[in-house]
């Protein structure tokens, strides 16, 4: 039974920092490529970033460039999301995903499988 549990959110004011982690278990981690998602409420679920299976090669989109850095350990099956300068606009649910595919994608239904979120809020 594959399990994904994400950790790390909560209430931070804008410019903050938080480091978001995902847990992995009944899957063969470093075959995986790794993502985050996060969905605010009312809108879809959009693609964060992602991460291949040995960790080499990363995906990010526009709106977190040079802010949130992902990050993978084999050796732990845990995925990282460390997100910096954050703003109210990054308040949401943030999800981690895994696809067994070596191909990078950022739509929500080509990843596997998915954790049950964690919510990040970014006050003003």
């Amino acid at each position: 039974q594959v399990q994904l549990v994400e950790s790390g959110g909560g209430l931070v004011q804008a410019g903050g920092s938080l480091r978001l982690s995902c847990a992995a278990s009944g899957l063969t981690f470093g075959s995986f490529r790794m993502a985050w998602f996060r969905q605010a409420p009312g809108k879809e679920r959009v693609f964060v970033s992602s991460i291949s299976r040995m960790g080499i090669s990363t995906n990010y989109a526009d709106f977190v460039k040079g802010r949130f850095t992902i990050s993978k350990d084999n050796t732990k099956n845990t995925v990282y999301l460390q997100m910096n300068s954050l703003n109210p606009d990054d308040t949401a649910v943030y999800y981690c995903a895994a696809d067994r595919s070596t191909i990078y994608s950022a739509s929500p239904t080509e990843y596997d499988y998915w954790g049950q979120g964690t919510q990040v809020t970014v006050s003003s």
